[in-house]
């Protein structure tokens, strides 16, 4: 029987298919994010801190609701997507463009 942190680390992994499905590698939505927030807000942010950012915003709407899980699974998917444009962005075999 799954613990209840086994099946939300599994939904995560769920959802992070489906989106990839839908939207491809996280690295190519995430530079062109970056890029807009870099023009707005005037100063370079990388790929990799939107997804950080985009978990911020989820444990800040989780102050409100602890008990919304939707907040959980996003901020643990964010990480995850974190962590794999890292990886992306220093990837010396594939140059990651769109």
């Amino acid at each position: 029987m799954s613990t209840t942190t086994e099946k939300l680390f599994d939904n995560v992994v769920k959802i992070i298919h489906a989106r990839g499905v839908s939207y491809g590698h996280p690295i190519t939505n995430h530079k062109r994010i970056a890029e807009l927030w870099s023009a707005y807000l005037g100063y370079p942010i990388q790929p990799n801190e939107v997804a950080i950012c985009m978990a911020l915003v989820k444990i800040s709407r989780q102050v409100e609701d602890p008990t919304i899980l939707d907040n959980y699974e996003d901020c643990l998917a964010y990480i995850s997507i974190a962590k794999t444009i890292t990886d992306a962005m220093s990837d010396d075999r594939y140059e990651w463009k769109d």
